[in-house]
């Protein structure tokens, strides 16, 4: 089971929250650029974050101020009482998803996504490590990657999602439980998907998602 962070566990979208707040001017016309498809998400975010100017603790003030889904933690439960593994994979902010997943006090769960490391004591820079040459999105996290990685071992796999950075996995998996933009585009594209308005909606899904597939991998 696969779930992305900002926007869908997350009830905002951390990089753009941050760079609201700190983004020297710039950051709005790479993201334009990035919509427009002149630029790919990982060049679009690297350039970004090097237009960030925070102190850590600013940056940490920010970051804690950013709220999870309510139905987030039962979800949670729900899925490892049955066993099934569950990962994050986002094309945000590792730093800021291990600091607001301990925030919230939620599991320590496996998740995939870029780096943030210091570049200054108020410049940051993105790194990629999972990135893929291949990625139709030209992507930082190739989150289609980590799914066909998954489905080689064995299993069939969910995704949860809610925007552009989905769009190329809800076409891989096997389910797709879809928020937001992400379930307007399964709409547009026909592509099959329970619409889901949070993870309290997701949680009663589950049974119905068990009585098909007993067996979900990651």
């Amino acid at each position: 089971m696969l779930c992305d962070f900002d926007g869908t566990i997350s009830t905002s979208d951390v990089t753009d929250t941050l760079l609201e707040a700190f983004g020297k001017p710039g950051w709005r016309e790479l993201e334009d650029d990035w919509l427009a498809g002149r630029i790919g998400s990982r060049v679009c975010m690297q350039r970004q974050i090097a237009l960030l100017d925070a102190a850590k603790e600013e940056l940490d003030a920010a970051i804690d101020a950013i709220g999870v889904d309510e139905g987030f933690a039962a979800f949670v439960e729900a899925v490892q009482a049955r066993g099934w593994a569950l990962s994050i994979v986002s094309d945000g902010l590792d730093y800021a998803i291990g600091r607001i997943l301990r925030r919230h006090r939620l599991p320590a769960l496996p998740f995939y996504a870029n780096r943030l490391t210091p570049a200054g004591p108020r410049a940051w820079r993105l790194d990629s490590p999972y990135a893929s040459e291949t990625c139709r999105s030209a992507s930082g996290m190739c989150k289609c990657a980590i799914l066909h990685r998954a489905r080689a071992a064995g299993g069939k796999t969910l995704m949860i999602g809610d925007g552009r950075s989905d769009f190329c996995v809800a076409g891989c998996a096997d389910w797709v439980f879809a928020k937001g933009g992400l379930a307007a585009h399964c709409l547009e594209k026909h592509l099959p998907h329970v619409p889901i308005s949070g993870f309290a909606e997701a949680l009663r899904m589950l049974p119905a998602l068990a009585e098909a597939e007993p067996s979900l991998t990651v």
